[in-house]
């Protein structure tokens, strides 16, 4: 193994364990963002959606509470879906919703957030905002923002993959894959490149894939991708080995199909559909990025701390393979028996 990687051993080893016990404790993708879409139909009507996140079968503790002025014309009715409970409702509000307070009672106490859409009466998005739970309420604006629509979708591509372990396993092995800082970057910019394409075909409505084969699919790409790290260890040549960019690209186009699932969640505003789409993207490549650094430096901050016992590179790259392979099967029979 070439000198300039010895401090990215390290690395492998706490980016595994790390996650290992994320993963163990909380599913891939599980939960998403609570949404409220409110759209004014006439002067001072306006129908809400309003999208409570199920995780582990239970409702999320979030109650939706208006100002005192409005009234329900049509009460509220509920559907049960998957992954959320949607609840529909059209109401009156005195005065206009414009500068009048919003609160999620609960939402404190939870580590989820509000994606909120305004829309006016012409159909256009007045505003779009990412509500965390140290704020739990939000005042509704009256003139459209651009920059809190970027702002909001921004944000979500970077908790979306953050917090999406089985993508960041991905690239973790491509990280044990390529030895050589150039091909890592390359590899990197095949695999954004190509999850962009899809995202941005999915998204669009361009291109269609069931979310559940997909998300097997994404585990197995992982379990595949570790044998290989497990197979260039061991001394055997493969394609993966000699041209990852290639590999990175193939998977990177499935791996967009799964940022495009996460985006379908909460949806685009209607007139700001180019906007928001590339501030998701963008958000997705600042979290990756940021996984990636951080990897590197812990590397070589351990290889300095524990370089005696760090001297069998070898071992410690396999079993991490090994490690991000167990993981990825597991999570492929789970998805497989999902269907």
């Amino acid at each position: 193994m070439p000198g300039a990687w010895r401090w990215a051993r390290g690395a492998m080893l706490l980016g595994m364990l790390l996650l290992t016990m994320l993963c163990t404790a909380v599913r891939a993708h599980e939960v998403r963002p609570a949404y409220l879409e409110i759209r004014e139909m006439a002067s001072e009507r306006y129908d809400l959606l309003w999208r409570t996140p199920v995780l582990a079968g239970q409702r999320l503790p979030i109650l939706l509470r208006l100002p005192p002025e409005a009234r329900n014309l049509v009460e509220p009715f509920e559907r049960d879906l998957n992954d959320s409970i949607v609840e529909r409702r059209t109401v009156q509000v005195a005065g206009g919703l414009a500068g009048k307070r919003i609160e999620f009672v609960g939402l404190q106490a939870t580590i989820t957030d509000v994606l909120v859409r305004v829309q006016g009466p012409d159909g256009r998005t007045t505003a779009t905002m990412l509500i965390r739970p140290s704020q739990a309420g939000v005042e509704v604006p009256s003139q459209p923002d651009p920059l809190a629509v970027a702002g909001a979708y921004l944000k979500h591509g970077v908790e979306h993959i953050l917090g999406g372990y089985d993508h960041l396993l991905f690239v973790l092995a491509l990280i044990l894959l390529v030895r050589n800082v150039r091909t890592l970057l390359l590899t990197v910019t095949a695999f954004t490149v190509a999850h962009s394409i899809t995202l941005a075909l999915a998204t669009l409505g361009l291109l269609h894939v069931p979310s559940a084969p997909t998300e097997a699919t994404i585990a197995l790409s992982i379990l595949l991708l570790a044998c290989e790290v497990v197979r260039m260890e061991r001394g055997e040549s493969s394609l993966t080995a000699r041209y990852p960019w290639s590999v990175a690209f193939l998977f990177g186009l499935l791996h967009g199909l799964g940022f495009a699932g996460a985006l379908a969640g909460i949806g685009l505003p209607a007139n700001d559909v180019p906007l928001a789409l590339f501030a998701f993207n963008m958000g997705v490549e600042l979290g990756q990025l940021a996984f990636i650094a951080a990897v590197l430096v812990v590397g070589w901050l351990l290889t300095h701390a524990l370089q005696r016992y760090l001297a069998s590179g070898r071992r410690y790259v396999s079993v991490v393979a090994c490690g991000i392979g167990c993981m990825s099967a597991f999570w492929f029979f789970e998805r497989l028996a999902a269907f």
